[in-house]
C-alpha cells in the first residue's frame, strides 16, 4: 500500500463531541478532530496554533463564515478553515488538514491525505 492509504484508528466516534473538537496523538502528530453535527462531517487539523506557538486549536470554537466550516483559535481569535487549513485573517498562514473517515463505530485519521469524512458522499 502506498503512503496515502495509511489509515490510523484514533478513537471510537462516540469519543467525538458534536460541535466540538477532541485532540489525538497520530504518529507523533498532534490532530485536532471536529465534528459538525448538523450535517455529519468530520474534519481533522494539526492542531498547532501558528499565531500561539502552542497546541491548542482542538479547543476552539467551531461554526463558519459565509458556509465555510471555521475553527476560532482559543488564545488569539483567528479563523481556520477546517477544509483547507488557511487563515482567515492571514491568508499567508495555513495550517495542515488530513483525511478522516468513520469506519464502523471507529475513527480513522490519515495524515498524507486529506479528505474530510462526509464531504465525499
Amino acid at each position: 500500500m502506498g503512503s496515502n492509504n495509511k489509515w490510523v484508528d484514533v478513537c471510537s466516534r462516540d469519543d467525538l463531541q458534536p460541535n466540538s473538537g477532541v485532540c489525538a496523538l497520530v504518529e507523533d502528530q498532534q490532530v485536532a478532530i471536529f465534528y459538525m453535527l448538523e450535517d455529519e462531517t468530520v474534519f481533522a487539523i494539526n492542531n498547532y496554533d501558528p499565531f500561539g506557538k502552542v497546541n491548542v486549536l482542538s479547543r476552539g470554537l467551531i461554526g463558519d463564515i459565509q458556509g465555510e466550516p471555521m475553527v476560532s483559535s482559543p488564545l488569539y481569535k483567528q479563523h481556520f478553515s477546517l477544509r483547507t487549513g488557511l487563515c482567515v485573517e492571514d491568508k499567508m498562514v495555513k495550517v495542515n488538514t488530513y483525511g478522516v473517515r468513520i469506519t464502523g463505530n471507529r475513527v480513522e485519521v490519515n495524515l498524507y491525505n486529506n479528505t474530510p469524512w462526509g464531504e465525499a458522499k
